[in-house]
């Protein structure tokens, strides 16, 4: 077991190359391997060295930034240099190195970056493991943001990363320093915040001062690689999310054998504002994913399942499992799991069990007047159906699938609204 403490702990180096260019045919992009000067964990020096290891303490890693290079493809012009985001994090913005950074960390970070150039119109934040979302929201201020995306899913957000699109106050790091996280990153730091969150000594406090310009990011495109095993690569463009406004949603209608099939009900004002914020959630979560969001915030995530029914049924089970154990947290001070093992143990009355559980089900697990979010068009009604049942109110999909009439049907049954975005989001 030392053994393996002792490599989590490990910065490993890498044989990687201190310059690598890309070619498409006569164009190249240009990239320089980043590495940062940070104290040495037990003597204090200066050391040199780029990313601590990769997904895992055997694996080599590196940090490129684009340096060079302008690219022109089919019409569509990708991002140039000059807009490093986490690949152009300096010694500066590093401002607290913590364990040094590995590649989860970073990769975290910028699909966090990814989610808030879509909401950046409010104070936002999310927490973020294994680069999927545990908790989103919005807030009046920072600290509110922060608390209701820690309270959608505290479970998970333990040992995550924590991104937000305004600057760190002191209010909001003593929050944050309650918890165990593995990174805070922000547009910049508060005076006297930075003191809060550093009495957390492996905690990776990053200033990314271009969170301030994250909406000029929703348009740009990169180039994305995927490499297989056999040393061969696929490459794609980044997706660009096409909803901004109401008005971008399509009307949910269809023909079939002849029969035009239409939703009844349009969504409220309020679904609007939530079905836009649950989209732009929904652009940075691993597919086959469902999601619920409320006021602003993530009720339930089901993330990366193989069908639809099932991860719907998922993020349902996430939303009660999550609403009894914040319930216990605000009224008892203590997880839900925790209270479990005390009642078994016979250290506290079971009927404080009982009230939990029987909030969580007259509240639906806060699905109530909730907006269903899928990345993909529903095949069947079956899908639908499982969010109908719990009391969600609207519903936004892609739309497109043979059988949307059995899904427009469900939904006129139920008086629930629902809007078509003509894209499908799957992201792997």
């Amino acid at each position: 077991m030392s053994d393996l403490k002792k490599m989590y702990r490990t910065i490993m180096e890498d044989d990687f190359p201190e310059e690598m260019t890309i070619k498409f045919g006569g164009q190249e992009f240009v990239y320089r391997k980043r590495s940062w000067k940070i104290p040495d964990e037990k003597t204090g020096e200066l050391i040199e060295k780029g990313l601590r290891y990769g997904e895992n303490p055997d694996q080599q890693a590196a940090l490129y930034g684009l340096v060079n290079g302008n690219l022109t493809l089919g019409g569509c012009h990708y991002i140039n240099p000059g807009n490093g985001l986490v690949s152009g994090i300096t010694e500066e913005d590093m401002i607290q190195a913590g364990k040094h950074p590995g590649k989860t960390n970073l990769t975290d970070l910028d699909n966090g970056l990814g989610i808030l150039r879509y909401l950046m119109n409010k104070p936002a934040a999310v927490i973020l493991k294994h680069n999927n979302p545990c908790g989103v929201a919005y807030g009046k201020d920072m600290s509110e943001a922060y608390h209701k995306a820690n309270m959608a899913d505290r479970i998970a957000a333990f040992g995550g990363c924590l991104v937000v699109n305004r600057a760190m106050d002191k209010k909001t790091a003593e929050l944050v320093s309650e918890n165990y996280l593995e990174v805070v990153a922000a547009p910049e730091f508060e005076t006297g915040a930075v003191d809060i969150l550093a009495k957390r000594k492996n905690l990776r406090i990053i200033r990314v001062s271009k969170i301030h310009e994250l909406e000029r990011y929703r348009n740009f495109r990169v180039v994305e690689f995927k490499s297989l095993i056999d040393g061969g690569v696929i490459i794609q463009q980044s997706q660009v999310n096409r909803i901004r406004t109401r008005e971008d949603f399509l009307p949910a209608e269809t023909v079939y054998k002849g029969k035009e099939y239409a939703v009844k009900r349009m969504p409220t004002e309020k679904e609007y504002e939530d079905m836009i914020f649950g989209w732009s959630v929904e652009m940075g979560i691993t597919s086959n994913s469902v999601i619920y969001v409320k006021n602003g915030e993530t009720v339930g995530i089901g993330t990366g399942e193989q069908d639809r029914v099932g991860v719907a049924e998922i993020a349902v089970f996430k939303a009660y499992t999550k609403y009894a154990d914040s319930f216990c947290f605000k009224n008892y001070g203590i997880p839900y799991k925790t209270l479990e093992l005390e009642v078994a143990r016979g250290e506290r009355d079971a009927g404080l069990l009982e009230e939990i559980d029987e909030e969580t089900r007259k509240n639906k697990g806060g699905l109530i007047g909730a907006v269903m979010v899928s990345d993909a068009f529903f095949p069947f009604r079956d899908g639908v159906d499982v969010g109908i049942k719990h009391g969600i109110s609207s519903i936004v999909q892609p739309g497109g699938s043979e059988r949307d009439f059995e899904v427009i049907e469900a939904c006129n049954e139920a008086d629930v609204a629902m809007v078509f975005t003509g894209q499908r989001v799957f992201k792997h």
